[in-house]
């Protein structure tokens, strides 16, 4: 019964725990460090503005 016990402990408990910073975030690839993460949210951000500007433009035109 003992080893059964041990077991479900080790179940229960993940090896790694998340970030403190990116716990109930949608996107913990924000607060990521580093070229290529760099690059993607550069790329993300202005993908953003753009879709802003094009909903603002859409609208304008109605």
């Amino acid at each position: 019964m003992a080893n059964d016990k041990d077991k479900k402990k080790k179940e229960d408990n993940p090896v790694t725990k998340p970030d403190p910073e990116t716990l109930h975030k949608t996107d913990p690839q924000e607060n990521m460090e580093g070229p290529v993460s760099s690059i993607m949210q550069n790329i993300k951000e202005e993908a953003e503005e753009n879709d802003d500007k094009d909903q603002k433009d859409k609208k304008d035109k109605k």
